[in-house]
């Protein structure tokens, strides 16, 4: 049983009987027990995963199993989870459990996944080093001085170090783009509106997208189209269809014989000194599998985390005053009156990012203060999306890093919070555009991983996954794992 196999190997192991699924199980439970340092993880559901096992290991004798079926999987802890500690790694939600599934939970149980845990992550997704996690810091397999990267940082570390083979994620502005690259992992965001929010606690709501996060891009695809369509309890949500799974990995780089044109942007390269030579070295692999690269420009990329910072913040300062110590979650002890409980109970609940967020937008929603941060902020965001649709006129995909370097140390940038927003600088742009990106490991610089990005025109996804999968068929970075127990 290989600690680092795809969905497709497991799958595939368990049809023909080498393994049931409850010994998969008992498998990857094991390894989450023998690394609890890494602190990947908030909550195991041991118990109940060994029933949902058994469940799948009668599906299989009764032949009516799905691609999925008996497969582990683990959810950021920011999907509901009925009868599960939902807490979006914060100590105003430490012990609610939510009494629903998030779609995204619900459309994976019934494909017959095995939920072993909650994965540990910045607090309610705001951060990018998984460092504001009320639990405690995740740490990165392949460096345990450094960070996974946020705010995915337990599902990315967790996938990395062969715990689980696949877990979900988050991204608002790189939440699973980033710690797939710091982790050495392949991680998607979707369309804004591929995937059902309901159920998935808010944090931007126009900006807020379900993803996976797995070892190569078959697993992110079979994960993904179970996930995705239209859901009558989130507006927003889409019901544009991709065939992912009819030969995904088989159709070949440029479908009806055309070339595959790919777009480096300028911005993205002009200042990259750590992987410069490794995103060079990965577009000359797609030149000589017959792509075309041309030179692109994006030219309001440098507006993109001010705008991002000021409308996440923003929709944040709304989306978190529901806790408030009177529905539901902490509240303070022995309040005074109405109002003591309301900033005791959200004083303590919260910790310091979020605080520094939910000012931040605050202020920017202020009446005198609207149009010149929230107004303009809207108004740069528009302009970036239309950078990337000219794009689009021209190239199919736009190839990018990921990240600026590779993981930094632990405890390197939390005081230093525009240095910590500076290493979402190569992801937000994608995110504010509402457009599908991931993320697949290119190379390694000193021992640790880092990664390439590939970005696609809204509900590009299939490509996006055929172009990766084309990518990791011509290299092995993907075949690479730390040492872990």
């Amino acid at each position: 049983m290989k600690e680092f196999a795809s969905i497709g190997e497991l799958a595939r192991g368990l049809r023909q009987g080498d393994y049931s699924s409850v010994e998969l199980v008992r498998h990857y439970l094991a390894r989450i027990s023998a690394n609890s340092t890494l602190n990947t993880f908030i909550t195991i559901n041991e118990d109940e995963a060994l029933i949902a096992a058994a469940s799948a290991d009668r599906a299989f004798e009764r032949g009516v199993a799905g691609p999925l079926t008996g497969i582990p999987l683990a959810h950021k802890d920011i999907f509901c989870t009925q009868g599960i500690t939902t807490t979006c790694g914060s100590h105003i939600l430490e012990n609610w459990i939510a009494p629903y599934d998030a779609t995204v939970v619900h459309r994976l149980a019934d494909a017959g996944t095995v939920l072993l845990g909650k994965t540990n992550m910045d607090e309610f997704a705001m951060g990018s080093s998984n460092e504001n996690s009320y639990f405690g810091a995740a740490l990165n397999p392949w460096d345990t001085s450094r960070v996974p990267g946020g705010s995915s940082g337990g599902s990315a570390a967790a996938v990395a170090a062969g715990l689980i083979p696949v877990a979900t994620g988050t991204d608002t502005g790189g939440s699973i783009r980033q710690p797939a690259a710091f982790c050495g992992v392949a991680g998607i965001k979707p369309t804004y509106g591929r995937v059902s929010r309901y159920g998935m606690a808010a944090f931007a709501s126009s900006l807020d997208q379900a993803g996976v996060i797995g070892h190569d891009a078959e697993d992110l695809a079979m994960v993904l189209s179970v996930m995705s369509g239209l859901d009558p309890r989130d507006s927003t949500s889409s019901d544009h269809a991709d065939p992912w799974l009819a030969g995904i990995l088989e159709d070949g780089l440029t479908p009806g014989g055309e070339k595959l044109t790919i777009g480096l942007p300028d911005e993205y390269f002009k200042d990259l000194n750590e992987g410069a030579a490794l995103l060079e070295a990965a577009a000359g692999e797609f030149e000589r599998a017959g792509c075309r690269l041309t030179r692109i420009s994006l030219p309001h990329t440098d507006a993109a985390i001010p705008a991002y910072y000021i409308l996440a913040g923003a929709e944040a300062s709304t989306n978190l005053s529901r806790y408030d110590g009177v529905h539901f979650g902490y509240r303070c002890e022995n309040p005074t009156s109405l109002e003591d409980l309301y900033q005791r109970s959200r004083s303590e609940g919260f910790g310091t990012e979020v605080k520094r967020r939910i000012l931040t937008g605050t202020y920017a929603l202020s009446v005198g203060y609207f149009d010149a941060y929230y107004l303009k902020a809207q108004k740069l965001r528009r302009l970036i999306q239309q950078d990337f649709l000219a794009a689009f006129a021209a190239v199919d995909l736009i190839l990018a890093p990921t990240t600026p370097g590779v993981a930094f140390h632990t405890g390197d940038l939390t005081d230093d919070p525009v240095a910590m927003y500076q290493q979402d600088i190569f992801t937000i742009p994608a995110s504010l555009a509402g457009l599908p990106a991931l993320s697949v490991p290119c190379g390694f610089i000193a021992g640790l991983p880092i990664g390439m990005q590939l970005i696609g025109p809204h509900f590009g996804e299939q490509k996006l996954l055929e172009t990766s999968a084309l990518y990791q068929r011509r290299t092995d970075w993907h075949q690479h794992h730390p040492e872990v127990t």
